[in-house]
């Protein structure tokens, strides 16, 4: 039966049919499902932003709207507005490219230390993006490796961008359209192939249609990630290149000038509520029901030269891109003196820190796991809600406002946060809680996107079957629903878990001075002058990188346990 055309709302009449029960309850299940996310974002998110906007262009009671045309008179505005853009779209069709052959990869083959090397692939995006600068810097810049090596300096130009961008978005291609890559089955393929379909053919017309939601997915989260770009193209673009989230933090921090970063804010969100609604219409139109099997059946070693050429060339862009930086990263914090370094980090030094730098590596785990737990549940819900296909508008354009916490300037979301969240009955500006539910803002987004291509394959019928049969809606969502996104529910807690260990822009203007995390203290460090406070930089940026590391290793042993589910 065809629910979108049963289901109708008020009274019924001539020439209508009466909603079916189960439509009812499955609508009133949804709203349900969906109280939870929209009230926390409305407390979290729209309330803060709206805070900080209203604070910028409203004075002594009066709106200044006029001030939004002014600001987009300027020249140099637009020249922002159309690098942020540029920039942004070429960003992510070079992941796109780079990334997508590593996605097959990890999801086709099997090979030796494939689970290490899929946590090493994820560690750059946990990275802030100020130490991603940093060590492309060491790279790219004066006195870099490529200058020492060639003579050749690619800081303050725009591949030194690009390459940091694809550099800190490749695990988001590789774990979100690789993790629905290694559940298709592969004989479908294989069919095609048997009825004489070339092999790229076969990719093209049975593969390809049903990976498109997830590789939207991907792409947008790339662009929303490169669209807002902050600390790389402020390092390495220099005074010739500026984002709209660099000239926000110029104009809050440097200039003053509230009233032109809360116009930028508007335009920044405008933007992306555009890219949202085009991605959700888009991405609505491909969906179809797949067949998925377990990720563990699919794997294999590679067979022939044309598979052990893609697996070296993967690897080899892996070591260049990838390993490189952070090889860098480990070398600059050892520098000349061992672990000196290290051993400063237990100091208190009196200044940027009241408590040793070492301090916030437990900070930063605490913070994370609290996160996680906000983020995953909150995701979870609105992934469920998401999942049903006779889904009306209201639910669609749920579905992009759950994005838009990355499309946001993380600058207005912190002093959002100082600004509305200051006096009851939500007095938390000195709660340690403030700082997970920022980071959770974040974290939402991965967990709906990793879940809901997976959600959204699982076909109707078993649902529908289940139902007829009498079990509750948790009970299909626990018998039906979870063993089929068991997988994907671990891949999106370790995306929460890692974008909350290295988010920046809301947490340096909420973090407690004597409760900093790891990322806050590293951009303390490298803020201030000498030697010791780069080394120290370093050290804790490399103490990030493993405790990452160690936390994605052990969450890709829990997925791939020997019980064999997923």
């Amino acid at each position: 039966m065809d629910l979108a055309r049963t289901e109708v709302t008020g009274a019924t009449g001539p020439g209508r049919k009466k909603a079916p029960r189960g439509s009812r309850r499955g609508s009133a299940v949804r709203l349900a499902l969906m109280a939870g996310p929209v009230a926390f974002f409305a407390v979290f998110f729209a309330y803060p932003v709206a805070a900080i906007v209203a604070r910028g262009l409203k004075a002594d009671g009066v709106w200044r709207l006029g001030r939004i045309g002014d600001v987009l008179a300027q020249s140099d505005v637009r020249h922002v507005l159309w690098f942020t853009t540029w920039q942004a779209l070429a960003s992510t069709a070079l992941t796109l490219l780079i990334a997508l052959p590593g996605a097959y990869v990890f999801a086709r083959f099997d090979f030796p230390g494939k689970q290490v090397l899929r946590a090493v692939v994820t560690v750059p995006f946990v990275l802030p993006t100020v130490v991603v600068g940093t060590a492309f810097l060491a790279l790219v810049g004066r006195g870099g490796l490529l200058d020492e090596l060639w003579g050749v300096r690619l800081d303050t130009t725009v591949w030194a961008i690009l390459l940091a961008h694809v550099f800190f978005n490749y695990a988001v291609v590789v774990r979100t359209v690789g993790g629905l890559w290694s559940q298709l089955d592969p004989r479908q393929e294989e069919a095609a192939r048997m009825l004489g379909a070339s092999r790229l053919r076969a990719w093209r017309q049975v593969t390809l249609p049903a990976l498109a939601p997830a590789v939207a997915a991907a792409a947008l989260m790339v662009f929303l990630f490169t669209f807002t770009s902050f600390g790389v193209v402020q390092i390495l673009g220099g005074p010739a290149f500026s984002t709209l989230e660099v000239e926000i933090y110029r104009q809050t921090s440097q200039v003053f000038d509230l009233s032109t970063a809360a116009v930028l804010t508007l335009i920044q969100f405008a933007a992306v509520a555009v890219v949202l609604a085009v991605h959700a219409w888009t991405v609505r139109r491909r969906e179809t029901a797949l067949r998925l099997v377990d990720a563990a059946t699919t794997a294999r070693r590679p067979r022939g030269a044309g598979q052990w050429t893609l697996l070296a060339g993967v690897l080899g862009v892996i070591a260049l891109l990838l390993v490189l930086p952070l090889a860098v990263l480990v070398q600059r914090s050892l520098g000349a003196s061992g672990f000196g370094y290290y051993r400063a980090l237990t100091r208190e030094d009196g200044g940027a820190f009241l408590v040793p730098p070492i301090e916030a590596i437990g900070n930063s785990l605490q913070y994370a796991v609290a996160a996680t737990v906000i983020a995953v549940v909150i995701g979870a819900l609105a992934a469920t809600a998401l999942t049903r296909r006779d889904a009306g508008r209201y639910v669609r354009g749920f579905d992009a406002l759950l994005m838009l916490p990355l499309g946001v300037s993380a600058v207005t979301v912190g002093f959002g946060f100082l600004i509305a969240l200051d006096e009851p009955p939500l007095d938390l500006r000195s709660s340690w809680v403030l700082v997970p539910l920022a980071q959770a803002l974040v974290g939402v987004p991965f967990v709906v996107r990793t879940m809901l291509p997976v959600l959204r394959a699982v076909d109707g019928r078993l649902r529908e079957a289940a139902a007829v049969l009498g079990a509750s809606p948790w009970r299909v969502w626990r018998e039906v629903d979870l063993p089929m996104v068991r997988r994907a529910l671990l891949v999106a807690a370790g995306f929460a878990f890692a974008v909350s260990l290295g988010e920046f822009g809301a947490t340096v203007f909420i973090a407690r001075p004597d409760n900093p995390t790891l990322p806050v203290a590293v951009a303390r460090l490298l803020g201030r002058p000498g030697d010791m406070n780069y080394g120290q930089a370093m050290a804790l940026s490399t103490i990030l990188m493993l405790v990452c590391a160690v936390a994605l290793v052990v969450l890709e042993r829990l997925r791939t346990d020997r019980s064999g589910e997923f």
